[in-house]
């Protein structure tokens, strides 16, 4: 017979990085109180640091765990990134927390530590674009790292604006937005 406290460490570990990234997302690594967040969690503030180590480390296990889910609910498909790139979208749509994260990433812990999972991601599609395009699948237009990138940005496009340019744009619905970014991406691959 199994303890019971595996399960319960590992709801509580799930509630903290939950609440987290909601502190983080709204107000970034610095501005996050981890009194704030051990409330929210239904927790305390010695869980935090049993668990992650300091609130920087939760911000690493926050940021990685959406980085797991993103990869996992969104594989490439480098024959067919108009349509990757709106399923990006679609899931930026569904979790609108992941652009504000990644903009705090940037802003208050790029370089603190290389994401692996991020970095061997990247480097599979841009393999899996490089043997698209040496397959005749793909233009050559751009290398395989732009086409990427330009691929990743214009699918993050609605979900990375100023809140200014969200006021110009309220009207336009997600169907529309997301059509926006598959043909984009369709008039990026089309250019010669």
């Amino acid at each position: 017979m199994t303890s019971p406290m595996p399960r319960d460490a590992e709801a509580t570990r799930r509630r903290l990085l939950d609440a987290a990234r909601d502190e983080f997302a709204a107000v970034g690594i610095a501005g996050a109180r981890v009194d704030r967040i051990a409330a929210a969690a239904a927790s305390n503030k010695a869980q935090i640091y049993h668990y992650f180590g300091s609130k920087d480390g939760l911000f690493d296990a926050v940021f990685d765990d959406l980085c797991r889910a993103t990869l996992d609910a969104v594989p490439v498909d480098a024959g067919a990134l108009p349509e990757y790139a709106g399923r990006l979208f679609d899931s930026y749509e569904e979790r609108p927390w992941v652009q504000r994260l990644a903009t705090w990433y940037r802003l208050e812990r790029a370089g603190a530590r290389p994401l692996e999972i991020v970095l061997e991601s990247n480097a599979a599609k841009v393999k899996a674009i490089a043997d698209a395009q040496a397959a005749g699948a793909l233009p050559s237009t751009f290398t395989p790292v732009e086409l990427l990138g330009l691929v990743l940005h214009l699918s993050g496009f609605w979900s990375s604006n100023t809140p200014e340019f969200d006021t110009a744009v309220d009207a336009i619905g997600s169907e529309r937005r997301r059509a926006v970014v598959v043909r984009a991406v369709e008039a990026v691959l089309a250019a010669r």
